[in-house]
C-alpha cells in the first residue's frame, strides 16, 4: 500500500463530499486506502458516507474527541507507506498524490512534505509554509512586525514570506490540512500529541519529526484548495485561547525552563491584549453607527434651530436648554426607533431607516402631546428634525455604499451573473439545482470544456475564460465537478485572481455547489430550496412553541403524568426540550438520509405520528419529513402534539 489518506469531519458534510471525489481521482493510479473518522457530526455526515461512499474506511466517533486523537484512530490501522492527514475543507488535483509521493522517494531524507494552498478565490494561503514559532518569531507574528517586513529573513520567519511560494524549500512546519508523512518517520518519532485538542498539533508534530533526523518540505508543484474550516472562526475569543494555549502547550514540552517561560509569558500577553482588542471592536461595532446617526442628526439641529427662530420668532426664542437636554432626548427616540426597525442590521435597508425615524417621531409627538406645556417647543422643530434625520442618514448610508465603506453595503437584491463550465447535461443538471435554490440568479451562459459542447446556450471555451467573464459581466463561475478536472479548475482559479469574480464546484450528483469568497469563511453553500422550516423566523416560533408547551406540561405534570406509562421519559423529555436538546417535533428518524433536509433537534414526535395506522414505506416516511421541513407550519406541530398525546414519555 503506498498510501493512507486520514480525513477528519466535523459537521462540513458538503465540503466532505467535494474533498473525497477529490481525492477518489487523485487515488486512481496509486494503491491507496482512505479513511474518513467522524467526530460526532450532527449534519448527517454519517447517512453521506454510508450511501455515497461505501468504498471508505470509516470511523464514527460517539463524542467530539478532538483533530489529534482522531487522526491517531486511522493512522494505527493504516497500512500506507505514506500516510496523508488532509482536511475535508480541501480539493486536491487529480496528480496530487503520485507527484508528492514521487518526491518523497527521491528523497529519503524527507519526512514531512505539505503543498501549495490557495483559498477559494486562488489567492495564496500564507500557511502553506511556516516557521517554528520560537519566542521572538512568535513576538513578530503577534504584534504585527511580520506584516510591515514580510520580506525580511529576521521577521518574516513565521509565514517564510521572504521564501519564493512557488519554488521547493525546506521548511519548519507542515499546515495540519494537507500533511503527508512518511510512516517510518512518524513510527520512529510518533504519532499526533493528544494534549493538543485542535490547534498546535501539526506544529509539534513537524518539529518532532525534524528532531527524528528528517526533514520537511514545502511542495509547490501541485497546487490544492483549502476553503477553511467550519471551526476556524478566527475573529472569536475562543479561538484565539484555543490557538495560544496549545501555543503554550508547545513550548513548554519542547523549550528549556526560560525560554520556555518567555515564550508563554508572551503568549499569555498576547491573549489579553487580543482579548481586549477584540471586546472593545466589538462595543464599537455596536455603538459607533448610533453615535454617528445621533452626531449628525444634531448637527442638524444647530442650523435648524436658529433658522427656525429667525424666521418665525427672534434669535434667543427658544431656552439654551432646548440643544443640550430637549434635542437629546428626541435624538434617543428616533435611535429606538431605527433600533426597532431593524435598519442597524447588515446589510443596510434605506426603507427601515426611513421607517425607523417615523416610528421615532410618532413617539415624540404622542409623549409631547401629553407633557406639560411648558415643555412644548414646537412641533414644527421635530418634524424638520424628522427630515432632516430621514436625509442625512440615508445619505450618509448611500455615500458610504458607494465608498465601498465594509458594513454599509446597501440591501440592494441585485441577481448574481453566473456562468456553468461544464458538458451540456452536467451543465443542465446544475442549471436546475441553481433554479430550485434560493439563490437569486441569472444564467449567462454554458462554458465549454472542448470543441464537442455546441449549443444554444453556450457563450465560449474554457480557453476564453478571461475575455467571457469580462464581455459578459459574470459574477460567479461555477465548475462541474464530473466533466472537468480538479487541476484544471485550480488552474483556471489561479490565472484569474485578479478579476473580481466568485467561483464554486458542483460536485457530481450532488445537492450542493460549494465555494468561498474569503480565507475568514468557511463557504458559501448553495443547497436545494427544502429549507422553510431553516428560516429564522420559523426557529424562533418552533423554540416558543417547544418552550411554551414545555412549561404548559411541566406546571400540569402533577396532573397529567398518571396518563403516561413511562413517567420517567416524560419527565426527562419536558426538561430536554425546556433546555434547548430537543424538540417536541421532529423528523421521523427511521426514514434514512436527510442530506436534502435542514438541520434541526431530535423530536420526541414526529410527522408520521398524524397517520398511526397507516403502513408507510421507506419512501412514504421520506416524503413525510420533505413535506414537514418545506412547508412548516406552527399549526402541523400543534396536530402532531395533540394526535401524538400517548408518545409524550417516547
Amino acid at each position: 500500500m503506498e498510501l493512507s489518506v486520514i480525513i477528519v469531519n466535523y459537521n462540513v458534510k458538503h465540503f466532505l463530499e467535494q474533498c473525497l471525489h477529490s481525492v477518489l481521482k487523485a487515488s486512481k493510479n496509486i494503491s491507496a486506502e482512505i479513511f474518513v473518522v467522524d467526530n460526532n457530526s450532527v449534519d448527517g455526515s454519517t447517512q453521506l458516507i454510508l450511501e455515497k461512499f461505501p468504498g471508505i474506511n470509516f470511523i464514527e466517533n460517539k463524542e467530539n474527541v478532538g483533530f489529534s486523537k482522531a487522526n491517531n484512530q486511522a493512522a494505527r490501522i493504516a497500512q500506507g507507506k505514506y500516510i496523508l492527514l488532509l482536511n475535508p475543507d480541501t480539493v486536491v488535483e487529480e496528480n496530487t498524490f503520485s507527484k508528492v509521493i514521487s518526491f518523497m522517494e527521491k528523497h529519503p531524507d524527507a519526512g514531512g512534505l505539505g503543498v501549495k494552498m490557495i483559498d477559494g478565490t486562488g489567492n495564496f494561503l500564507p500557511e502553506s509554509k511556516r516557521g517554528l514559532p520560537t519566542p521572538w518569531v512568535a513576538f513578530y507574528k503577534m504584534s504585527g512586525i511580520s506584516r510591515l517586513f514580510p520580506k525580511s529573513k529576521k521577521f518574516g520567519k513565521y509565514h517564510l514570506s521572504y521564501l519564493n511560494e512557488n519554488k521547493i524549500h525546506e521548511v519548519d512546519v507542515l499546515a495540519g490540512a494537507f500533511m503527508l508523512l512518511r510512516k517510518s518517520a512518524l513510527d520512529k518519532v510518533g504519532l499526533l500529541d493528544e494534549t493538543f485538542f485542535m490547534y498546535g498539533e501539526d506544529i509539534d508534530l513537524s518539529y518532532r519529526v525534524i528532531k527524528g533526523g528528517y526533514k520537511n518540505f514545502y511542495f509547490p508543484k501541485t497546487t490544492i484548495i483549502h476553503y477553511k474550516g467550519e471551526s476556524t472562526k478566527k475573529g472569536s475569543l475562543n479561538y484565539v485561547r484555543m490557538f495560544y494555549t496549545a501555543m503554550i502547550i508547545f513550548a513548554r514540552k519542547h523549550f528549556s525552563g526560560g525560554k520556555a517561560n518567555t515564550f508563554s509569558f508572551f503568549i499569555y500577553l498576547a491573549i489579553y491584549f487580543r482579548a481586549m482588542i477584540s471586546i472593545v471592536k466589538r462595543i464599537f461595532e455596536k455603538i459607533y453607527l448610533p453615535l454617528f446617526d445621533g452626531l449628525l442628526i444634531f448637527m442638524g439641529y444647530l442650523f435648524l434651530t436658529p433658522y427656525w427662530e429667525n424666521l418665525r420668532f427672534d434669535l434667543g426664542y427658544y431656552p439654551p436648554g432646548f440643544l443640550r437636554m430637549v434635542v437629546p432626548v428626541y435624538i434617543v427616540f428616533w435611535f429606538f426607533g431605527i433600533l426597532f426597525s431593524g435598519a442597524y442590521k447588515k446589510p443596510v435597508s434605506l426603507l427601515r431607516v426611513a421607517r425607523g425615524v417615523l416610528w421615532g417621531s410618532v413617539s415624540i409627538l404622542l409623549v409631547y402631546s401629553l407633557v406639560d406645556e411648558k415643555f412644548r417647543f414646537s412641533r414644527a422643530l421635530i418634524l424638520l428634525g424628522s427630515a432632516w434625520a430621514v436625509f442625512i442618514l440615508i445619505l450618509f448610508r448611500l455615500v458610504a455604499h458607494w465608498l465601498k465603506i465594509k458594513g454599509f453595503r446597501l440591501d440592494i437584491r441585485k441577481n448574481k451573473k453566473i456562468a456553468i463550465v461544464g458538458h451540456s447535461l452536467e451543465a443542465t443538471r446544475v442549471k436546475q439545482l441553481l433554479q430550485n435554490t434560493q439563490i437569486q440568479s441569472e444564467l449567462a451562459g454554458f462554458i465549454a470544456i472542448d470543441k464537442s459542447d455546441y449549443g444554444q446556450h453556450y457563450i465560449g471555451q474554457l480557453d476564453q475564460l478571461k475575455e467571457i467573464i469580462r464581455i459578459n459581466r459574470i459574477d460567479e463561475i461555477i465548475f462541474c465537478a464530473e466533466n472537468i478536472s480538479s487541476a484544471k479548475i485550480i488552474r483556471a482559479m489561479l490565472d484569474l485572481t485578479q478579476l473580481e469574480v466568485d467561483y464554486k464546484i458542483a460536485p457530481p450528483e450532488s445537492l450542493s455547489i460549494i465555494g468561498s469568497n474569503s480565507i475568514h469563511t468557511a463557504g458559501e453553500l448553495y443547497v436545494v430550496n427544502i429549507n422553510a422550516i431553516s428560516k429564522a423566523s420559523n426557529k424562533r416560533k418552533k423554540r416558543i412553541f417547544d418552550f411554551g408547551f414545555s412549561l404548559v406540561y411541566l406546571f400540569l405534570c402533577p396532573l397529567i403524568i398518571w396518563f403516561f406509562k413511562n413517567k420517567t421519559s416524560f419527565v426527562k423529555n419536558i426538561f430536554s426540550v425546556l433546555w434547548g436538546k430537543k424538540s417536541w417535533i421532529g423528523y421521523l428518524l427511521e426514514s434514512g438520509t436527510f442530506e436534502e433536509l435542514p438541520v434541526i433537534k431530535t423530536g420526541i414526535l414526529n410527522p408520521r405520528d398524524l397517520f398511526p395506522d397507516l403502513n408507510l414505506d421507506a419512501e412514504k416516511k421520506k416524503q413525510l419529513n420533505i413535506l414537514y421541513a418545506k412547508d412548516y407550519s406552527l399549526l402541523t406541530d400543534t396536530e402532531i402534539l395533540f394526535k401524538g398525546w400517548n408518545n409524550l414519555d417516547r
